[in-house]
């Protein structure tokens, strides 16, 4: 009986480990573990694709960025004076200013010593300008254009029947450009249609 009683544990023993070997070795095919690892794997052409693919994109970052080198050097070249030429333009005003100033004097009215000072800030008016537009800095035409607020600020309205409303009529302040940006705008006064007096009255 007790040969018999080992027999059976032994028996039972090997029926329990049998299903549970068996069940390791099925699972994974089942799960599809082993097609998840092949996949996972990259082959030699993908390998190269995905190489030559960060290369690309290396290139053009590098082409880019010399782009971008290049235009702040020319930017540097063209417009590294913007600061100084529109400190210069003050120069141009106070001249214009000292110029007003003296011909509205009445001591030095019609006199030889103004006519003389006079033409010496003329010709120190037109070398400082030969000067700036020799490096790209160019004086703005106003008089008798259309208000362009690109370009002029508006500081008084003037009535006018003649000219079309919103027409410049007065420059009080001259622009400049400096090659293709506006160095400073032009302060002028523009036309407007005058008020009847009758409309006034009621």
């Amino acid at each position: 009986m007790e040969k018999d009683q080992n027999i059976d544990t032994e028996n039972q023993d090997i029926e329990v480990k049998e299903p549970a070997s068996e069940e390791q070795n099925i699972d994974p095919k089942e799960n599809g573990a082993e097609k998840i690892e092949v996949a996972k794997e990259a082959t030699p052409e993908e390998k190269i694709n995905e190489l030559n693919d960060k290369i690309a994109r290396a290139f053009a970052e590098m082409e880019n960025q010399r782009r971008r080198f290049e235009k702040e050097i020319e930017d540097a070249f063209s417009y590294g004076g913007f600061a100084l030429a529109k400190e210069t333009l003050n120069l141009i005003d106070n001249l214009q200013r000292s110029k007003q100033i003296l011909e509205n004097d009445e001591v030095l009215k019609d006199t030889e010593a103004l006519k003389k000072t006079l033409e010496h800030f003329d010709i120190i008016n037109k070398d400082m300008v030969s000067i700036l537009e020799k490096n790209g800095i160019i004086p703005l035409d106003s008089i008798g254009k259309k208000l362009d607020p690109n370009l002029h600020q508006a500081m008084m309205e003037i009535d006018d029947d003649q000219k079309e409303p919103g027409t410049i009529i007065q420059e009080i302040q001259k622009g400049f450009m400096m090659k293709d940006r506006l160095l400073r705008p032009s302060l002028v006064g523009v036309s407007k249609k005058a008020e009847n007096k009758t409309e006034k009255s009621e």
